[in-house]
């Protein structure tokens, strides 16, 4: 072989590699500000960050095929007026008023059209579009999982409450279209 098809074939093997690395840091990016930080924490619980990126890639689609509806406004309204009402029982029953507050999400993520038929899928659907309140849901269902056998203290179900409320209003004020923000 020549040199000059020798030089014209690395050049080609280092485009392709150059291309492979952009290609990859690009999809890697999309990921991270899509995800917040559900990606490092999808990074940490995988295999590897081949699998945690392959699996953040399969929400993304899940996520795609949810028919995900805009709430009306008397919608949200109405949901504002039951989360006070939440709130205000809290007073009297805090153990109670938290697992309202889990009974109100759970049904304001089937109103805007998210699968509830299991937290651990529940959290993998709302990562897509919820990824930087989604840690106060997992805590939130932390402390109302316990909450059942006593366990919890009144501080704990307080801050359970405050949890709940992080990921109701992002769920409630992004329902006009799904991934846009309501103005």
């Amino acid at each position: 072989m020549s040199s000059g098809i020798v030089i014209a074939i690395i050049v080609v093997v280092v485009l392709i590699v150059l291309a492979v690395g952009v290609w990859m840091a690009v999809r890697r990016r999309h990921l991270r500000e899509r995800f917040g930080p559900e990606y490092e924490r999808a990074v940490e619980a995988g295999d590897s960050r081949t699998a945690a990126e392959r699996d953040l890639r399969d929400r993304e689609q899940r996520h795609d095929d949810l028919d995900l509806k805009p709430l009306p406004s008397t919608a949200r309204q109405q949901y504002a007026q039951q989360w006070n009402s939440v709130q205000e029982h809290f007073v009297d029953s805090p153990q109670e008023a938290v697992g309202e507050a889990d009974q109100l999400v759970t049904r304001l993520m089937k109103e805007r059209g998210y699968p509830t038929e299991g937290y651990e899928q529940q959290v993998k659907d709302l990562s897509v579009e919820h990824g930087r309140t989604l840690e106060h849901y997992r805590a939130a269902h932390e402390v109302n999982a316990r909450a059942g056998g006593q366990q919890t203290t009144t501080e704990e179900l307080r801050g359970a409450m405050v949890h709940y409320r992080a990921l109701f209003d992002d769920l409630l004020t992004n329902g006009d279209r799904p991934g846009q923000q309501h103005a």
